[in-house]
């Protein structure tokens, strides 16, 4: 209820009318079962995205931050940021408005204990969209680092979490030149109350918020949409069109709709007598198997997709049994990854667990999947790496529930009607744990799309 007011609140002081914020992304629910050939959502203006950006953050701050700072016991937590060098954490802390960190950006969380509130500080110039309370008054001291300090003091914190870690980039936001001064500037005594801002970090990146997951299947269902359109008659050709044109397809078609791509898209060739994936200008022929690698960015959040396409031969109504055969086995994979999904296990048990089920089936699975949010290839566990299946350091860490997750990986099988060519199936697909089970978000590929024939 505290975060509804604060969210109204939010907007009430930023001058938006209930009128302007009836505008909002598409609402889809959770879905285990794939729309083909899914109509485009909507896409709201910069201006609209702005609103909802903001609201979600304001949410996220009253929710996350406490849950996770006394989850973790610690009641200060110092992020400090420079214009164009960004921590990865406060960059998703900056409200819509401020792209940037400005000059020295530097963010307080104190917790005062008791159950009182958790204090946003800033000490900067500004104050980030009235979500940080600036306590920084540069005519009466001009030093920075020492009003910091004395805003530390004034506290006096018992732990004071700093981004840095040795294992995740996530976790490791504070540059060493920033660390020096923030160090010199603080008493000894301070000084040994520094510990490391890296579970806090991840914490904030990894946990997905109701708000946050209504909004993240029809972000999907965007990215979806697209790359229905690149694997269809519409763009390819057979004969005609290349990997490539289909590639630049997807990139001039984001451009368009104003969406951005977190990584450039992959599309490849799986043909029969070919050893190797085909990329670049090779051409795209009648009975190919299609493949892609595909994200978008909207909304802050980001999505990480692979499908599959049959390129129908003359004379053809549907793929050969082989290449469907292998989809499915495919899927089977997914079946075992995402059963073993355990609130508290690590990435590196949940590979293990996954990979046991999926050969006890005869399947052959490569695992490498990642959790996925405010990034891509986001902060969590690793759960494998293709070129590494038996558990790698950052699939150590834990698992833990209401958190996305990027369901990668493939199955390898043979395509009879390829005189049993083996084939590598790459699927990938957004998920979300709830802390029970893993549901998608809008659905997986379970049947080849079909470009082609009629």
């Amino acid at each position: 209820m505290a975060a509804k007011l604060f969210v109204a609140s939010l907007i009430a002081t930023v001058g938006l009318s209930s009128a302007a914020w009836a505008v909002e992304p598409p609402v889809l629910p959770l879905s285990e079962t794939e729309q083909a050939q899914p109509a485009l959502p909507p896409i709201l203006t910069q201006r609209e995205r702005a609103k909802v950006v903001d609201a979600i953050l304001a949410d996220r701050l009253e929710t996350v931050i406490p849950k996770l700072m006394r989850e973790q016991g610690v009641d200060m937590w110092v992020l400090v940021a420079r214009e164009y060098l960004e921590d990865p954490v406060v960059a998703t802390m900056l409200d819509a408005e401020s792209l940037r960190a400005r000059r020295r950006t530097i963010l307080v969380f104190f917790d005062p204990g008791g159950g009182k509130p958790i204090e946003r500080l800033t000490v900067s110039r500004y104050g980030l969209g009235g979500l940080f309370k600036p306590v920084w008054n540069p005519d009466a001291q001009p030093d920075q680092w020492k009003a910091l300090a004395d805003v530390i003091a004034a506290k006096d914190p018992k732990k004071i979490a700093v981004n840095t870690s040795s294992l995740s980039a996530f976790g490791d936001g504070i540059t060493l030149s920033q660390h020096t001064e923030m160090v010199a500037a603080l008493s000894p005594a301070l000084r040994e109350r520094l510990v490391s801002g890296e579970g806090l970090s991840i914490g904030w990146l990894e946990t997905r918020t109701p708000l946050e997951m209504k909004y993240y299947p029809g972000i999907v269902r965007l990215a979806h949409a697209v790359i229905a359109e690149g694997f269809s008659t519409k763009v390819i050709k057979p004969g005609v069109t290349t990997a490539d044109d289909v590639v630049w397809y997807y990139r001039e078609r984001l451009s368009r709709l104003g969406v951005d791509t977190w990584f450039h898209p992959s599309v490849g060739i799986t043909r029969q007598g070919a050893k190797d994936l085909l990329e670049g200008d090779t051409v795209i022929q009648k009975g190919d198997l299609l493949w892609c690698d595909f994200g978008v960015t909207y909304l802050r959040l980001n999505t990480d997709t692979q499908h599959l396409a049959y390129v129908l031969k003359d004379g053809e109504m549907d793929a050969p049994a082989g290449l469907k055969a292998g989809l499915a086995a495919a899927n089977a994979v997914q079946d075992a990854l995402t059963s073993s999904f355990k609130v508290g296990e690590t990435g590196n048990a949940v590979l293990a667990a996954a990979r046991a089920k999926a050969i006890a089936k005869g399947l052959k699975p490569s695992i490498y999947s990642h959790p996925l949010g405010y990034h891509g290839h986001a902060a969590g566990p690793a759960i494998g790496m293709w070129d590494d299946q038996d558990g790698v350091p950052h699939g150590e860490f834990k698992v833990h529930a209401n958190t996305g997750w990027s369901i990668e990986l493939s199955a390898f099988a043979p395509v009879p009607e390829w005189g049993g060519q083996e084939v590598q199936f790459r699927t990938e697909e957004d998920a979300f744990f709830d802390g029970q089970q893993v549901r998608f978000l809008d659905g997986r590929e379970t049947t080849l799309t079909l470009i082609g024939g009629k």
